[in-house]
């Protein structure tokens, strides 16, 4: 981590990063490179190097593919952050949106009045990711572009529903934190540059891959399939995701969440927490903290608070920012593969078009 990273690390709560951890030099290397700053998402997963690793692999692949174009990733990018109530990813991706010259769409997300953008193509891209969490939405039984644009789509969406969770826990309420709601316009327009430059890098697809084993695609994944780069991808970051919830959680845990998931139809659980503290109910009571974190992580992950995860730290098991990263992001890629459950089954519309030409 470079001096110019530190002020993104004083925006990740609740941990401490190991700014030198030689287990994840690789990848701060391919982040730098790649990305040119640990900026706090990248950052909060620091403590586990594995999921940082799978992290990396999932938003990196589907985003540098080149069928379909960035506006469009980042629109998804902030559309399906708009809906998991990520303040923060929305406030990042509006303004990458911002630095490829469509301010116009990039507010249309922010106020939630998306018919008015002008691209019809674009338009349904955004109605389709803030659809993603209604499964029986009719933009979900036929989606609005190419089957070939799928595994780039609806991999930058399953990324995007992943670090969301992610960020409500350990990140600050924005990149852009000030009290004064007439200075975060101004910070906006100071970073659109900076973010296009970052927009400007030749990124090649592939190299996140050499950082986990190869693994299988799990058949939930089959989206993917289209697309080899971002199938492997998703393969080993899915191995490593379920490698470290087997270390973080017991048994009772991940089957419990397991449970909740197989059952979910992307309804949001309510304000009160009473939900979470009957299923938890039926573990051991030592178990009780983690399921509670594990929980929240995947169904409501803007309920975790410092009681939460201090609960968390205080079980039996192992402790420390590793276990808690690692349970974190076990139950928010769990949530992630259930709404990709519902987003791989239908074909395109028999009208989409769109441009199947590689992007330089």
């Amino acid at each position: 981590m470079s001096i110019r990273d530190l002020p993104f690390r004083r925006q990740v709560r609740h941990l401490n990063p190991a700014v030198h951890d030689p287990h994840t030099s690789a990848v701060r290397r391919q982040i730098a490179r790649d990305f040119g700053m640990l900026v706090p998402p990248f950052a909060l997963h620091l403590p586990a190097p594995d999921v940082l690793c799978a992290y990396w692999a999932i938003v990196r692949e589907p985003t540098c593919g080149r069928l379909v174009d960035r506006a469009k990733k980042e629109a998804v990018a902030a559309a399906v952050s708009a809906i998991n109530a990520c303040p923060y990813c929305v406030d990042v991706h509006t303004t990458m949106l911002d630095a490829l010259g469509d301010r116009a769409p990039a507010a249309a997300i922010v106020s939630g009045d998306t018919d008015g953008i002008a691209d019809p193509d674009l338009r349904a891209v955004v109605a389709w990711a803030r659809a993603n969490r209604q499964p029986d939405a009719p933009i979900l039984q036929q989606r609005p572009f190419p089957d070939q644009h799928a595994p780039e789509l609806i991999g930058v969406a399953l990324a995007y529903h992943y670090i969301n969770r992610m960020v409500n826990i350990f990140a600050v309420a924005s990149p852009f934190p000030f009290g004064d709601s007439k200075i975060k316009p101004i910070a906006r327009r100071i970073a659109v540059p900076v973010f296009r430059r970052l927009l400007a890098r030749e990124v090649r697809p592939g190299a996140s891959l050499d950082l986990l084993p190869p693994v299988p695609l799990p058949d939930d994944l089959g989206w993917a399939q289209g697309d080899p780069v971002i199938a492997d991808a998703f393969g080993r970051a899915a191995a490593a995701f379920d490698a470290v919830g087997k270390q973080a959680l017991p048994e009772h845990v991940r089957q419990l969440v397991a449970t909740r998931l197989s059952a979910w139809r992307g309804e949001e659980p309510g304000i009160s927490r009473g939900w979470v503290e009957s299923a938890i109910e039926t573990l051991p009571a030592p178990q009780r903290p983690l399921g509670r974190l594990a929980l929240l992580a995947a169904l409501a992950s803007y309920q975790v608070d410092a009681q939460v995860l201090n609960d968390a730290r205080a079980r039996p098991g192992p402790a420390g920012d590793e276990a808690l990263v690692a349970a974190a992001g076990w139950a928010s890629f769990a949530a992630a593969r259930r709404i990709g459950s519902w987003l791989h089954t239908a074909p395109a519309t028999p009208t989409s078009g769109g441009d199947l030409t590689p992007r330089p």
